[in-house]
């Protein structure tokens, strides 16, 4: 699958949503562009959670262009995609590799956010393109979570580096990164624990944990992807504010997008944030993870 029948897929249940309510605005064969259309797209628009600045904007394009014109669903769409995307651009690579040396990627995010598995499918990926990964498991604190990585780097091909039980995930962190400098790996890519933005100390934590790595490599980490639950939906901006003002999150990645209904929030986390979406979780297989393309998406969402 590309990357457009594998987030249609995903955003199955958004489209189902959009489908229905846009359906329901055009019972007829046209509808005129009055006030109380405008208020119904505008809702229809709320409901997948892209938020009410990207919905009103929207709107606000569609009264701009038919103000008191009949128009027909295919008009409306077509004009609530192109300002969708618009909302949407980014023009960052998924990847911004080390010029020479390995590639340190840091992942963050809070309990159950899919951290984990959402390392696991972008080794998968790297190491299919050809990339060494090494693995670092930083979340000392939780053996589940260092299992989980074994796990995952037996089964993948990557080497991985833990440390004790509850020992300094920033020492761990160094030593994956160590190990990357020795057996020449292109990419080392180190998992966190779990935090709520709100745990100062553990916020504390991943600032040390950065500032170890850039002593081994001045420019590392290259990127810190913060992951974030898709079926949240816009509670994920909290999240991203926070961890970025921590620790200058350089992109998102998107877990769990075929859970919900509430798509759209991708729309409101790039207004809002201003990162860029780098990846996308859209299912349980380490092969169910693309690389975002706002086009493909927005033309997904109304598929």
């Amino acid at each position: 699958m590309g990357f457009f029948d594998k987030i249609k897929k995903g955003l199955g249940r958004t489209v189902q949503v959009l489908q229905t309510d846009v359906r329901d605005l055009f019972k007829l064969d046209g509808r005129p562009v009055d006030e109380e259309f405008l208020n119904d797209l505008f809702e229809t628009l709320v409901r997948t959670d892209m938020g009410v600045d990207a919905a009103r904007e929207t709107s606000d394009e569609i009264k701009k262009q038919f103000r008191g014109r009949v128009v027909k669903k295919e008009d409306v769409l077509e004009v609530v995609k192109n300002k969708l995307k618009d909302l949407m651009a980014q023009d960052a690579p998924p990847v911004r590799f080390a010029q020479s040396g390995p590639t340190v990627i840091l992942f963050c995010g809070v309990n159950g956010c899919g951290k984990t598995t959402s390392i696991a499918k972008l080794t998968k990926a790297m190491i299919d393109a050809g990339n060494t990964v090494v693995l670092g498991a930083a979340d000392t604190f939780r053996a589940a979570a260092v299992d989980q990585l074994k796990i995952w780097a037996e089964r993948l091909g990557a080497e991985i580096v833990t440390g004790p039980p509850q020992s300094d995930p920033a020492s761990v962190a160094h030593k994956a990164v160590a190990k990357a400098i020795e057996t020449n790996a292109d990419l080392c890519v180190v998992d966190t624990a779990g935090r709520l933005q709100t745990q100062k100390n553990l916020m504390n934590e991943l600032e040390k944990i950065k500032r170890v790595v850039a002593k081994q490599i001045p420019d590392a980490p290259h990127e810190t992807f913060l992951v974030l639950d898709a079926t949240t939906g816009q509670n994920g901006l909290a999240q991203a504010k926070k961890f970025t003002e921590a620790v200058a999150c350089t992109g998102i990645v998107l877990s769990k997008l075929d859970g919900t209904a509430k798509g759209g929030a991708v729309v409101a986390i790039r207004q809002k944030v201003g990162l860029p979406v780098k990846y996308v979780g859209l299912g349980e297989s380490e092969n169910d993870f693309a690389v975002f393309d706002p086009n493909e998406f927005v033309d997904a969402m109304f598929a």
